[in-house]
């Protein structure tokens, strides 16, 4: 009964919300098992708390982590927001003292380039696109510099050796001692004899790669090179400068028996210490050879085109390497640790940041050069120590001391004043030739990527005496590197026929020498161990 009550209650309740329609339900009470709907409930309840169970299981750690970032990186978003508009309210606004000095300066750049925003589609608006196109380009940059470690890596990567010490050394007056190798005929023999300098991350085994002894007997021509100070197996120099470097030439010069005038043979950075001679001993040089001579490349004397010439086909990374070493040459030591001082080979343009032309892309492919390459290199670093490196870039990119016009014949006479005038009246002016009287001859390749040919335009500009000869299709090592016929031409302009060596009764066909007054100079006998 209580259930019957409890139904008729139920649908009072119902009927109570809607409107009397008269109609009333006479039939019997519709009668429910309550086992049934108490099973059913319970089976429900069951259910659904089951289901909750293995839902509540589902929720693993990944789950709970994923939420964790996702609420962080709302709170972080919002944070951003809160932040950006704090510096839009107090930074960037017009009373500001940022926006007050970079407002003029950002106007300006920004007319500069204004005319790039014509590029972009008319409903773009430049200050979101210009930001995306920027990230984008720098995204391309990395990937390219992926792709290329990849490619490095997946080619055999040679180690550095460092042989046993082999120079011959002679003792300078300043105590340090100078590494040199000899080649050719000897010194008593010897019709002509070359002292080459050598060049950035080279040593004394470089001189003239893949000359015969044959073609220098022919020519009774003597080659010696040696290393430059802390460099190969050379003490290094405390000050050097280009001053002490062509001193160090003739010290050299004298300690190992050359009595007379010696030619000065110099290829790429090893110019300026050949220069250096022309300029600081010009009694003691015979001529210069000089192959794709590098200069300052911030030389004051050249024009706006042999500047722009000079500087727009070098690699980005090379420029940057030019500016480091002449304002903050100490970060240099930095980059050489990462390159040839890193204990691995690689190729030397990329080491130097050097864009070859094609016979020059050729000829490092082959392997004999590869192989000279790494000895020469692995002889340069011998010592591990940058600075010598460091001076040698400082050096190619500061004030040299002199000037290129310096070395220009010219005819210099009595200052002007009373007294040279009084003088002049009873004799005749005296009057000297100043510069370097000496042929110099430049052989430059056309097609030579490493040092342009506008560096060469601006020698034979300041020096109008100068032979230049211009090879087409050459570039910066294919003329001179492993080339006999090459050599043997450029022997033949130099020195002429071949006579071979020296007779013992024979003397050298060469100007007599005024006495040399140079303080400390030493014998080949005392100095040469």
């Amino acid at each position: 009964m209580s259930e019957v009550r409890r139904l008729n209650s139920w649908r009072d309740e119902l009927a109570s919300l809607v409107d009397d329609t008269g109609i009333r339900y006479v039939a019997d009470p519709i009668s429910m098992s309550t086992t049934s709907v108490e099973a059913t409930t319970t089976e429900y309840v069951s259910g659904e708390t089951l289901r909750n169970d293995e839902s509540a299981q589902s929720e693993t750690l990944k789950d709970q982590v994923k939420g964790f970032a996702i609420a962080w990186g709302e709170i972080v978003l919002e944070l951003g927001r809160g932040c950006r508009d704090i510096v839009q309210q107090s930074l960037l606004t017009e009373d500001s003292y940022i926006v007050r000095k970079l407002q003029k300066p950002c106007a300006r750049v920004s007319a500069k380039f204004k005319y790039l925003n014509e590029f972009l589609p008319e409903d773009r608006d430049p200050a979101h696109a210009w930001p995306i196109i920027l990230f984008v380009f720098i995204l391309a940059l990395a990937a390219i510099n992926v792709n290329t470690k990849h490619d490095s890596l997946v080619r055999t990567v040679k180690k550095v050796q460092i042989h046993p010490p082999s120079a011959a050394r002679v003792l300078l007056p300043d105590g340090r001692r100078m590494a040199y190798y000899e080649q050719g005929v000897p010194a008593d023999r010897a019709r002509f004899s070359l002292i080459a300098p050598h060049s950035f991350l080279s040593s004394r085994l470089a001189g003239i790669p893949g000359i015969k002894i044959s073609l220098l007997e022919k020519f009774g021509v003597r080659l010696v090179t040696y290393d430059l100070p802390g460099f190969g197996e050379s003490d290094p120099h405390p000050s050097r400068n280009l001053n002490s470097s062509a001193f160090d030439m003739l010290y050299l010069a004298n300690a190992i028996g050359v009595s007379g005038k010696f030619w000065v043979l110099a290829h790429s950075g090893g110019s300026m210490h050949a220069l250096a001679a022309l300029r600081y001993i010009p009694n003691r040089v015979a001529g210069a050879a000089l192959f794709s001579p590098m200069i300052n490349p911030y030389e004051s004397g050249m024009t706006k085109e042999e500047m722009k010439r000079t500087w727009e086909n070098w690699l980005p990374r090379r420029k940057v390497m030019y500016f480091v070493s002449r304002r903050f040459p100490t970060f240099l030591s930095f980059f050489y640790h990462r390159s040839f001082l890193s204990g691995k080979h690689d190729r030397i343009d990329r080491w130097l940041s050097l864009s070859l032309g094609k016979k020059d892309e050729i000829l490092i492919e082959d392997q004999a050069i590869e192989e000279f390459w790494h000895r020469d290199v692995e002889e340069s670093i011998r010592q591990g120590n940058p600075k010598p490196f460091k001076e040698e870039a400082i050096l190619q990119v500061s004030n040299w001391g002199f000037s290129l016009s310096d070395l220009q014949v010219q005819k210099k006479c009595q200052g002007r004043g009373i007294l040279p005038w009084l003088r002049s009246i009873y004799s005749q002016a005296e009057c000297e030739l100043t510069g370097f009287l000496g042929p110099i001859h430049i052989w430059q390749g056309m097609d030579d990527q490493v040092v342009p040919t506008s560096m060469t335009d601006y020698i034979a500009r300041v020096l109008p005496a100068v032979t230049v000869h211009k090879l087409p299709n050459e570039g910066h090592f294919s003329y001179l590197f492993f080339c006999d016929e090459c050599q043997k031409r450029i022997f033949s302009t130099l020195f002429g026929i071949p006579q071979g060596p020296l007779d013992n009764n024979e003397e050298m066909d060469l100007t007599p020498l005024e006495e040399t007054t140079a303080d400390g100079l030493l014998s080949a006998d005392s100095a040469t161990e």
